[in-house]
Order: C-alpha cells, then sequence, then structure tokens
C-alpha cells in the first residue's frame, strides 16, 4: 500500500512538470556554477527534475547500505559472542538460546 501512494505521488509530479513543460516554451537564461546557458523552460525543468530524483535516490541509497553494512557486523559480532558464551564442544543455533534465555 505505502509503495503504491509513492508510485502516485510520483505520477502525479511527473503529470505536472509535463504539462507545465508543454504550456512554457519561453527561452530563459539559467545561470550555473561555471557558466550560463539558454534553455526552455520545459527542457530546465526535466532536467532539474531528473537530476533531483536521481541525487535522492543515490543518498538514500548510501545511507541505506550503510545500515545494511552495520546490521550485518553487529550480527556477526552477536554470532561470534554466542560461540564464545556456549561450550566448545556444543554447537547451539542463535534461535535456541534466544529462546533459552527468557
Amino acid at each position: 500500500m505505502k509503495y503504491l501512494l509513492i508510485f502516485l505521488v510520483l505520477l502525479v509530479i511527473i503529470v505536472i512538470s509535463i504539462t507545465l513543460g508543454a504550456h512554457n516554451d519561453q527561452v530563459v537564461t539559467f545561470n550555473y556554477l561555471l557558466a550560463q546557458g539558454d534553455y526552455r523552460v520545459s527542457t530546465l525543468l526535466a532536467t532539474l527534475f531528473g537530476t533531483g530524483f536521481i541525487l535522492g535516490w543515490v543518498i538514500c541509497g548510501l545511507f541505506y547500505l550503510r545500515v545494511r553494512l552495520s546490521l550485518s557486523r553487529a550480527q556477526r559480532k552477536i554470532k561470534r559472542l554466542e560461540q564464545q558464551i556456549a561450550p566448545a564442544g556444543e554447537s547451539v543455533p542463535a534461535a535456541q538460546t534466544s529462546l533459552s534465555k527468557e
């Protein structure tokens, strides 16, 4: 359900961008860091929207990757500590040790 709502919001934003771009054939001067250029408003809107969308996904992906790596390290550490607690001859699965502690 959550993904459907995200998809619908994204679809509405894209439709609004296309509608605004189709009705704006004006040429504007866009000053950016290194130079300036004359672009149609529709082209500028689409380019900046696409760049922002991709940049947002990259940043979210990096945070997600960082959290997954942290979780993986923590699970390895837990597994190592559980092996130290268990007697050397026995191999006790993690699910059984957590149930026996309660």
